[in-house]
């Protein structure tokens, strides 16, 4: 199936106001953090009652959009100068939405295996300080209208380690298969140059919004929104799964000619 990919150079709180009511069922989002991130067109600087009260405007537009079947994912990390930032901005959405699921992106992992070396995978930044841990993980907060989608949970479905439990549990249906959880381990490819490969300072993973398209039920998502697009992830992930209309925002030309590029090499 064909997708059409509508990538806007503009503000997103305009251009959700050109958009239907209620015409999105999906969207898959990562706004900026106000963690002084170096973007190209973006100060990610404001106070946080400034950052909150933006938040409200393009949570309230986005909340106009959203079908009443829709999922909205948001996607927000911390740090350890601001590690109240995502719950602060979740109760903000809130206050528009419900918050149905929460999942754990985890970038890197160490696995403590009994008589065996711990094993470690992924990538991550290092904090190099005395007082905090290095961040591995963000957050993913499942939004709805009231709470009650229902989601294609085995789509994402992992084989029982313990098979006797296929047989044991009523639920299973004699399958090997059950629900992944809410526990994401989704470590970023290997890159040989930043600036080339993946030149926005703060981006998720294609697979992120993959996983997102088929939580939500891939046969129910007809236009997909991100608001925030940035090197257009989501909309690389709507293209591979088929999406019918995908519809992405930013503010920068320049992240959004690498998009671009980066779904014409797709073709």
């Amino acid at each position: 199936m064909s997708s059409h990919l509508e990538l806007r150079l503009g503000d997103c709180i305009a251009g959700m106001g050109a958009l239907d009511a209620g015409s999105i069922d999906l969207v898959v989002t990562s706004p900026p953090y106000n963690l002084a991130i170096r973007y190209l067109s973006y100060a990610d600087d404001q106070s946080r009652e400034d950052y909150l009260a933006w938040s409200r405007q393009w949570l309230a537009g986005l909340r106009r959009v959203l079908a009443p079947a829709g999922s909205f994912f948001l996607n927000v990390g911390a740090s350890p100068r601001s590690p109240l930032l995502p719950h602060q901005l979740a109760l903000v959405a809130s206050e528009f939405f419900t918050l149905q699921n929460t999942i754990h992106w985890i970038k890197s992992i160490a696995v403590d295996r009994p008589g065996q070396e711990t094993f470690s995978v992924g990538h991550y930044k290092p904090i190099n300080s005395p007082r905090f841990l290095n961040e591995l993980q963000e957050y993913v907060f499942h939004f709805t209208l009231e709470g009650n989608v229902p989601l294609d949970r085995l789509a994402l479905g992992v084989p029982y380690q313990d098979k006797s439990n296929i047989a044991r549990w009523q639920h299973t249906r004699k399958k090997d298969r059950r629900c992944r959880g809410n526990v994401w381990f989704l470590p970023y490819q290997t890159i040989r140059s930043r600036q080339k490969e993946r030149p926005h300072p703060a981006t998720f993973p294609p697979e992120l919004a993959r996983q997102a398209i088929l939580l939500h039920g891939r046969d129910r998502v007809r236009h997909m929104l991100d608001p925030f697009v940035g090197i257009g992830s989501s909309a690389l992930a709507a293209r591979a799964e088929g999406i019918e209309q995908f519809t992405g925002f930013e503010i920068d030309e320049g992240y959004l000619e690498v998009a671009k590029e980066r779904l014409s090499e797709l073709l």
